[in-house]
């Protein structure tokens, strides 16, 4: 485009975003409504009502509030300006205003609201969040009870002053007993208030204290910083909302909202918004990038220059939608940071950003999101054998079997075809699990990159595992079979055991089992190995020379990082199995490529000794 279309299309779009609102008239405000003598009243209040606007000014002023949540705010509800510092009445910015309108469909279908915002900076999520709370409360239900629960109780503490603001300004007018609306202490308790008036309790709690919401019959709950909610081994985020799930019913104008601002990925919160943007999550998932929060916009007054002086990511800005004056709002205040993953951090343009650029973890996200699109359905099902034998050797598809298949043998492909990695974990529920990973590294057909087709992943004895491995390399085509050793070899309970299992493998399995230069089975891994294998992912995944089916090897290298000390390893409360299995098939994949070389350098030499000593044995 040249600069005078540009300039062109700012307009447009500065004109696009020019709408209409008044909460006081009801115009542009949310859900279906209908103008009634110059005001746009809802829908569900002129037909349950029809003659509403026959009533005195008071009484139909009082009738409207139960039906019209931003009428209220601009008329009862008194909050404080962040800017002024001053009270004023609630007026919705834009994503308070998508938020709502979010928030209400559900609650105007007959649904249980249920929400998880992630947040960017300073849009007020939290305050419309508890504003909406406070209106089910004063106006709509008695005996309403809720709950604010942050990670610390100083947060839970900022959103009741909150509430105590509105309180205090409340017009009496709109009360229906003659009784001012005020909290009090419930029976003595400072976390537990008691709102004179409507008969309903706001209790204050913090993520370290889940047995303090039980015992009360709360209607609504308002998770504030969940992302920030501390795992250790006497509190979890998943106890919380265990307790929190368990006393809030799924009855209509219920209501449980999560909300944070991203800290990293594979955590608590994380997962659940995973979890909302896919299936089987009873949440709608709201995310509100930067640009959309009107503050962040500056005047632009010479086009061509500022055009000039973005880069690619800020011109990328102008490609999704934004305007000149939102691009010159990032590109000036990028300048305050040392780098754009810290600005990003603070305002994500989508929620990909916002939580991976508050990770650590060694694989680019975008990288990642490119491979996502390679995720396939897979046939569950298992490959099994006669017991402790490798005869009869079939897959079983169900619906509840531990081993996906996206795609079955091709019977007359070399043996050489198929690769086998096997991760080995604990036995217990609560240790790392163990993985089969099967990959068609179509050697045989040049220009076509190799493919995970199969995996098994679950807990099992370490003897059975190595039975369930075998027959599934022998499924695929006699595949070379290749076993993370260190887990058998050193750290199971036994390593006695753990050598007998491998020898008996060897035994049975001798002509297509992995084996390192001292003729043991298995691949060790040790720092130097390791590293080249995660290396040789990371140059995999940059490259995109394997193909990837399964969504949760992604998540896993999201979540994978090198520590200070210089490891890799998956962050805390995440598991590395998956990602552990592709690393090592990687390395092998190298090893065979350079034993296959005619000529080899001596510093091809070098390094295969170093890290890959079995092709030279």
């Amino acid at each position: 485009m040249s600069i005078e279309e540009i300039i062109a299309e700012n307009a447009r779009r500065n004109d696009a975003l020019k709408v209409n609102y008044n909460q006081l008239t009801g115009e542009g405000c949310c859900g279906e409504r209908v103008k009634v003598k110059g005001e746009w009243l809802p829908v569900r209040l002129v037909k349950e009502h029809p003659h509403c606007d026959e009533l005195p000014p008071a009484e139909r002023n009082k009738l409207r509030i139960a039906y019209d949540f931003e009428y209220w705010a601009a008329t009862c509800a008194t909050i404080k300006d962040k800017t002024t510092c001053r009270n004023t009445k609630f007026l919705l910015n834009a994503p308070q205003r998508r938020l709502l309108a979010v928030m209400e469909r559900e609650r105007q279908a007959g649904r249980p609201v249920r929400v998880i915002l992630l947040k960017a900076r300073q849009w007020g999520g939290s305050t419309l969040v508890q504003m909406y709370m406070a209106w089910l409360q004063i106006v709509i239900h008695k005996q309403w009870n809720s709950l604010i629960c942050g990670h610390l109780r100083n947060s839970s503490l900022a959103i009741k002053n909150m509430y105590n603001t509105l309180l205090r300004c409340y017009p009496r007018e709109y009360v229906d007993e003659d009784v001012k609306l005020t909290f009090s202490n419930f029976e003595g308790s400072s976390t537990v208030k008691y709102l004179n008036g409507r008969d309903c309790l706001l209790v204050m709690g913090s993520s370290r204290s889940e047995d303090a919401v039980r015992g009360y019959d709360l209607a609504m709950a308002h998770l504030t910083e969940v992302a920030y909610w501390a795992s250790t081994a006497m509190h979890s985020p998943e106890d919380v909302v265990r307790s929190v799930s368990g006393t809030v019913t799924m009855n209509p104008d219920t209501v449980v909202v999560y909300e944070s601002t991203a800290n990293g990925v594979g955590n608590f919160f994380h997962n659940e918004w995973l979890r909302a943007k896919g299936v089987g999550s009873d949440k709608v998932a709201v995310f509100v990038p930067w640009h959309e929060i009107e503050i962040y916009r500056m005047p632009v007054t010479d086009a061509g220059a500022l055009w000039e002086s973005l880069d690619e990511y800020e011109r990328g800005l102008w490609d999704s939608g934004c305007t000149l004056e939102m691009i010159k709002w990032y590109h000036t205040k990028r300048r305050e940071y040392s780098s754009h993953a810290l600005m990003k951090a603070e305002f994500p343009s989508n929620d990909i950003e916002a939580f991976t650029s508050t990770c650590s973890s060694i694989f680019d996200r975008t990288l990642l999101d490119a491979f996502s699109k390679q995720v396939a359905y897979a046939e569950s099902g298992d490959i099994a054998g006669d017991y402790m034998s490798d005869r009869n050797i079939k897959f079983t598809p169900s619906p509840t079997g531990l081993l996906k298949m996206w795609a079955d043998r091709d019977a007359t492909a070399p043996a050489e075809r198929y690769l086998t990695v096997v991760d080995v974990g604990g036995r217990s529920a609560s240790a790392d699990y163990s993985v089969i990973m099967v990959m068609d590294t179509h050697s045989d057909t040049p220009g076509v990159r190799p493919e995970v087709v199969a995996q098994w992943r679950g807990h099992i004895d370490h003897d059975l595992l190595a039975w369930k491995a075998l027959h599934v390399a022998r499924y695929y085509n006699n595949a070379l079979l290749v076993i993370e050793s260190n887990t058998l070899e050193t750290e199971c309970d036994d390593c006695d055991a753990g050598e007998f299992v491998l020898n008996k493998l060897a035994a049975c399995y001798r002509t297509h089992l992995y084996r390192r230069r001292n003729k043991k089975p298995g691949f060790q891994t040790n720092r130097a190995t390791k590293s080249q294998a995660v290396y040789q992912l990371l140059q995999a995944v940059r490259d995109k020379t394997y193909i990837e089916r399964d969504q949760e090897a992604i998540n896993e290298m999201a979540t994978y990082e090198r520590t200070p000390q210089g490891k890799f390893s998956a962050m805390k409360g995440c598991h590395d199995d998956i990602v552990m299995t592709r690393a090592i098939a990687m390395a092998v994949l190298e090893e065979k490529r350079l034993k296959r070389q005619h000529t080899i350098t001596e510093d091809d030499k070098m390094f295969m000794q170093v890290h890959f000593p079995a092709a030279i044995s």
